[in-house]
């Protein structure tokens, strides 16, 4: 399985870079290059090797900002470059052409891992159409991609399709922290269990869920993570939670200041798992911020049994519930990982009020009035304040 040749287990997202102070938009989305440049010296000088990017991040700048404070400065021996085909390119020519663009923009020969960005159930079949996987085998036969894998927002069961169907795919990137890892919505636990029965490594993204478990848990959580240790960070407790699974390879940051980098680099640098005593500090910060969420639904599933528009209630409450927590304000993956899942089940929208799931809930909730709220969010106009 040691596909993944990173020495260390913090891997360097090149999405959240410093900017410049600029009143106006310059060159390069005003991304300052100079401090990124001090940020990847410090990060190799403490034995980091693995660098994240793709052709979207920052605008369609972050590729050509890796050339210019990495591949043109450190040979290929000192660092390893993961980069991505999104659907989303199409526009943008061939997954050949875009993929060559992509070794261009990095001033790279090869990249050590490509992955095939954002797949879903929704959208597997586009990714065969436009012949994306003809593509990856035809740039690693002519060694211009090491490994190949990809990245997903969905559920065990497509993962083990997408494993099944295509074995030659070397390592899968998900979305995994501590509040999504029994989480009824993401269900991050059967993700990876699904990975590891395939026997592939593990690429952890969102490990500090877009920035929630770093700047937004309750007082009381970061006061007991504090008492407990003074000296780590709130968002380090995420972080190692994550790097702590045997099969997790790298965990990604989006780091976007030398602050940032010295407190992951810091605490990474000679990585420990967390101990049981920690483990139990973090199922309790479980407990305390699930309990400060909108819909108090303990994910029973007693009330989806005789649900007649095939609607996964708890599933969708607690994305709802996770997604008010969100810092960004448009894409999440909260609101991708609802629209997959009624792709194949009920939207909250389509209930019928019948009542049957509210009179067999154990915690007497109103769930009619909940759905409503979850549809409006979710298949509304996508307002945070919905």
């Amino acid at each position: 399985m040691a596909v993944i040749e990173s020495k260390k287990k913090l891997g360097f997202g090149m999405m959240r870079l410093p900017k410049r102070t600029d009143t106006e938009k310059g060159e390069l989305d005003n991304i300052d290059v100079e401090k990124v440049k001090e940020m990847v010296d410090t990060f190799i000088a403490r034995g980091f090797t693995y660098f994240d990017t793709a052709w979207m991040y920052h605008n369609k700048n972050s590729e050509q900002v890796v050339k210019l404070a990495l591949t043109d400065r450190y040979s290929h021996d000192r660092y390893t470059l993961a980069d991505k085909y999104h659907l989303a390119y199409v526009k943008d020519g061939t997954p050949e052409e875009v993929f060559l663009a992509q070794l261009e923009r990095c001033g790279v020969e090869y990249f050590d891992y490509y992955l095939l960005h954002d797949m879903g159930h929704d959208n597997y079949g586009k990714f065969q159409e436009v012949g994306a996987f003809d593509m990856v085998a035809k740039m690693k036969a002519e060694g211009k991609i090491r490994h190949v894998g990809f990245s997903c927002h969905d559920k065990a069961p497509f993962l083990d399709r997408v494993l099944t169907e295509h074995p030659e795919l070397e390592f899968v990137q998900i979305q995994l922290n501590y509040l999504d890892w029994d989480s009824p919505g993401i269900q991050a636990r059967e993700a990876y269990e699904m990975i590891t029965k395939h026997n592939k490594p593990v690429i952890v993204m969102e490990p500090v869920k877009g920035g929630m478990l770093a700047n937004r848990i309750p007082e009381s959580v970061e006061a007991a993570f504090k008492a407990y240790d003074p000296d780590l960070s709130v968002p380090s407790w995420a972080i190692r939670y994550a790097a702590g699974h045997d099969n997790v390879a790298v965990v990604l940051s989006g780091m976007s200041s030398m602050e940032q980098l010295l407190d992951n680099t810091g605490y990474m640098e000679d990585f420990k798992p967390l101990d049981e005593k920690e483990q139990e500090l973090i199922r309790q910060a479980v407990t305390k911020i699930n309990e400060g969420i909108e819909i108090q639904c303990t994910g029973c599933s007693y009330c989806t049994a005789g649900c007649p528009m095939n609607i996964p209630i708890p599933e969708y409450f607690s994305l709802y519930n996770a997604d008010q927590n969100e810092t960004r304000t448009d894409w999440t993956t909260q609101r991708e990982f609802y629209s997959r899942t009624a792709l194949n089940s009920g939207k909250a929208g389509d209930c019928i009020g019948c009542g049957q799931c509210e009179a067999i809930c154990p915690q007497h909730l109103p769930i009619i009035e909940n759905l409503k709220k979850v549809a409006a969010y979710f298949e509304g106009d996508g307002d945070k304040e919905a």
